[in-house]
């Protein structure tokens, strides 16, 4: 089981996007975050992630919802919380990750996204939360459930 956070930083229209230069995400755009590092919590995870990946330090932040991802790597099941940054500080620096590039909202769906991501990056702007369960096999998009909070 993998414990992760995923982080859309926003600012005036546009969303801080990340071109994935290595690994099983290679090319395809994301958000910012990663991992858990023993003994974080959510928001510790998610600032340090954004803080080491884009330079940005978190003052304002919002979870928007949580996502599962069944044995989506073919090892690992994947815990998801999906967080929103709407105030943050520093300077951009490039990421180890890949390519750092402030997007225009409008934009992101014809970058290339993961399959279930164009479900639920609409669901972000929303007031409400969200838990969803993605299923992938060998990295194909199967289906997907949500619950509305």
């Amino acid at each position: 089981m993998k414990l992760a956070t995923l982080v859309y930083v926003q600012n005036n229209g546009q969303t801080l996007m990340l071109h994935k230069a290595k690994g099983y995400q290679e090319g395809k755009w994301n958000g910012l975050g990663g991992k858990f590092d023993a003994g974080e919590s959510p928001e510790d995870c998610m600032k340090r992630e954004v803080l080491e990946e884009s330079g940005l330090m978190v003052e304002v932040a919002t979870l928007k919802g949580f996502l599962t991802f069944p044995d989506f790597d073919g090892q690992d099941d994947w815990y998801c919380f999906v967080y929103t940054v709407t105030r943050f500080s520093g300077e951009l620096k490039a990421s180890d990750e890949g390519k750092l590039q402030w997007v225009d909202d409008s934009d992101i769906m014809n970058l290339n996204l993961w399959p279930g991501d164009r479900v639920f990056l609409p669901w972000i702007s929303q007031e409400r939360f969200f838990s969803a369960k993605f299923n992938y096999q060998q990295g194909v998009f199967k289906d997907y459930e949500v619950i509305f909070y």
